[in-house]
């Protein structure tokens, strides 16, 4: 787990690492690399500055004063990343959104990874490594994996093969931190699984995805029962007049829905005998989890 340094704490922790780092970079640059990686320090606001190269320089207005208001209450889980300049100062690297959203909020510091210099290669081992070991929740876990994607410039493909994981596991963490603050704490308290998660990833509704959530919470829902719950909320209405299938070609159709846990799974057959399987997807991930049962 990342250490979370206090700043009342700081003179003991990375605070003292910070102070003396161009000391410490000259004796061991990968100690101080992999130090930096697994910490997490708070950093006035006052003292990062904005990339001047940073590509994106266009937001919605509109959801940085959403994101603001949960900041209010939650405050900044998913920490940005600034590089070091200069004591006290730094530069942002990624995180321009939450950054905003921060100072927006009223917020007068904010959690962040220190990197430094040509520290490329090293970070990256020092995150891989990170990775591998067995006390880490899926929201540290994919904080990671969206670290690794940012600042190493990684494809979800080659980030799959550096950590030795299916590309579709790499989508599904990396949508656990789509899902709003209380849900991502639920999951770090471990009140809710990594398939609870993936499934009220896949709601894209605010409003029942939270009902959804509390019910999980309120009534101990398995994931098959919340998948079930979710499948039955989705599940396109029957048009009128519809043909409906023989018992028999029905409980085939049931079978396929039961196996890919999804109800959208159409059996659709002709006069003839002919026929097809439709099996129906919203976007890449759901691919990616259709394509894992049938691998599993």
């Amino acid at each position: 787990m990342a250490k979370k340094v206090d700043k009342k704490n700081l003179g003991m922790g990375i605070r003292a690492l910070l102070t003396n780092i161009d000391e410490e970079v000259a004796i061991d640059q990968e100690k101080v690399v992999k130090e930096l990686a697994h910490s997490v320090a708070m950093i006035p606001l006052e003292e990062i500055e904005v990339n001047p190269f940073q590509p994106r320089n266009e937001f919605d207005q509109e959801a940085l004063e959403e994101l603001a208001d949960s900041l209010r209450i939650h405050g900044l889980i998913q920490p940005i990343t600034v590089r070091r300049l200069a004591p006290n100062a730094y530069q942002l690297i990624s995180g321009e959104r939450r950054l905003r959203a921060s100072r927006i909020a009223g917020l007068t510091e904010v959690p962040a990874y220190i990197r430094i210099a040509n520290d490329q290669e090293m970070l990256e081992m020092a995150l891989i490594e990170n990775i591998q070991r067995e006390n880490l929740n899926p929201i540290e876990i994919s904080i990671t994996y969206q670290r690794l994607k940012e600042e190493c410039k990684l494809t979800d493909e080659r980030l799959a093969e550096r950590v030795g994981k299916k590309r579709s596991t790499i989508t599904n963490h990396l949508r656990l931190l789509k899902l709003p603050p209380d849900i991502q704490q639920s999951i770090k308290e471990k009140k809710l699984s990594m398939g609870h998660a993936r499934a009220l990833a896949g709601v894209e509704e605010y409003a029942l995805r939270d009902s959804l959530f509390r019910q999980t919470l309120r009534e101990e829902l398995s994931v098959r029962a919340l998948e079930n719950l979710i499948a039955a909320y989705q599940s396109p209405r029957p048009k009128k007049n519809a043909p409906q299938l023989p018992d028999d070609l029905g409980e085939v159709q049931q079978q396929f829905r039961s196996f890919f846990g999804t109800k959208k799974v159409a059996l659709k057959m002709q006069g003839d005998g002919r026929g097809q399987i439709v099996i129906p997807f919203s976007d890449i991930s759901e691919l990616n989890e259709l394509i894992d049962r049938i691998q599993d």
